[in-house]
């Protein structure tokens, strides 16, 4: 018999997903969220989930080694014959976190947030990449429930500092305070045998509200041109606010179709996606191809327009 490592359910399928995500539909039951940035090997997540059993846990990650790992743990407690209740109150979301927040929550629809130890980007060229910036603390305000908050802990103080310069028009009041070791995560116990007693807390209070509303999800259009050459067709790569590269392309003749893998990068999010052109009937279609999971996002939409355009252009 083949042991089973690790169960799927806690995560997250996009497949026919709608924006934002019905939490209700996910956990099949109404019960407070809270969500945890960067959740690492799942230490935390899971403890919270089995301490308090009354909310619903959402974690963020984007690594799928911790993802894996997290999800073992998650099953090898289930499977456990000391367990008398299930852990079924937790979710998982592999993506950027900023994207996360922004497309998949409603506005006031989040009891709690917390992030142990977020990548502090020490060095001063990195600075733009670190995560609480005042536009990320307000789109966490949007989410929140009215007096929600948010918990950051970090062992780098200048991180600390930074992040207090980032409050103001926020909506949130601030309190911050030394803390000792207590998590016990994989990298908390890194510092504290590299000699670090004390790491550092932000609280953060929602007390005004920042509206935010979810962004509408994009049409995807399917293009018509009359006719098409593909020796002809020529793509210059797209960087700007929104990046469209083109990887690959591959032509069938016998069925008239090419077939075109893209890169489209714009704001928090990087998706591959491939567009079709397809000879149907009297014309040629352009249009996403079929069989892929991807965001309907903005850049999405943009992408094929651009291919629609570099299509249409071999007729000139």
């Amino acid at each position: 018999m083949v042991k089973k490592t690790c169960c799927l359910k806690p995560l997250v399928s996009f497949e026919d997903i709608k924006f934002p995500i019905c939490w209700k539909d996910q956990f099949s039951r109404e019960a407070p969220l809270v969500v945890e940035i960067g959740f690492g090997m799942g230490e935390v997540l899971l403890r919270n989930a089995q301490s308090f059993p009354e909310n619903n846990y959402i974690g963020i990650e984007q690594h799928w080694e911790r993802i894996y790992k997290t999800l073992q743990s998650v099953t090898r407690v289930n499977d456990s014959l000391k367990a008398r209740v299930l852990v079924e109150n937790i979710k998982i979301l592999k993506i950027d976190a900023r994207f996360a927040l922004e497309a998949f929550f409603n506005e006031r629809s989040i009891s709690s947030i917390y992030c142990l130890f977020p990548c502090p980007w020490p060095k001063k060229g990195h600075i733009k990449h670190r995560l609480f910036s005042s536009a990320f603390l307000k789109l966490l305000n949007s989410r929140l429930v009215d007096k929600g908050d948010v918990r950051i802990v970090t062992d780098f103080y200048p991180y600390l500092e930074w992040v207090g310069e980032q409050i103001e028009d926020t909506g949130f009041k601030l309190d911050h305070r030394p803390i000792k070791p207590q998590f016990q995560t994989k990298f908390e116990k890194k510092w504290v045998a590299e000699g670090q007693e004390e790491f550092f807390e932000y609280h953060l209070q929602k007390v005004k509200h920042q509206s935010q509303p979810v962004p509408q999800v994009e049409e995807m259009k399917i293009y018509k041109i009359n006719s098409f050459d593909f020796k002809k067709f020529d793509f210059v790569d797209v960087k700007s606010e929104v990046s469209v590269i083109l990887k690959e392309k591959v032509y069938d003749e016998l069925q008239k179709k090419a077939m075109l893998r893209l890169i489209v990068s714009e704001k928090n999010l990087t998706q591959p996606l491939w567009v079709n052109i397809i000879k149907k009937d009297d014309c040629w279609s352009i249009k996403k191809g079929e069989g892929q999971i991807f965001f309907p996002t903005p850049g999405i939409a943009k992408a094929i327009e651009l291919i629609y355009l570099a299509a249409k252009n071999t007729t000139v």
